[in-house]
């Protein structure tokens, strides 16, 4: 499968840069990465749903550059429901990117 990455943190430096990695699939869904963890995706079906901040406050930064709006959060059950009906299946803890086409 073809996929894009980049980055959609604003980190003055590059080395954090992998800790807010966006991923783009062939069929135009993008998967927003917190680190390890999926934090939000958007398709064309869903829109983007993004997911509250059950973390700290390093997230909550990662949360807010995707968006600001805090009204668009859903909670943990939610989020994940949203992905499973979409994709059928739960969302990953992380990505191996070794497993990717890139």
């Amino acid at each position: 499968m073809k996929v894009s990455k980049g980055n959609y943190g604003q980190y003055s430096s590059d080395n954090y840069g992998a800790h807010t990695l966006y991923f783009d699939d062939a069929k135009g869904n993008r998967f927003y990465y917190s680190y390890d963890t999926l934090v939000a995706f958007r398709t064309a079906e869903s829109g983007l749903v993004i997911r509250q901040n059950d973390w700290g406050p390093t997230t909550g930064k990662h949360l807010n550059w995707i968006n600001k709006n805090h009204s668009l959060r859903v909670s943990g059950e939610v989020f994940e429901q949203k992905y499973k009906d979409l994709f059928k299946e739960a969302p990953s803890k992380g990505i191996d990117l070794d497993d990717l086409d890139l």
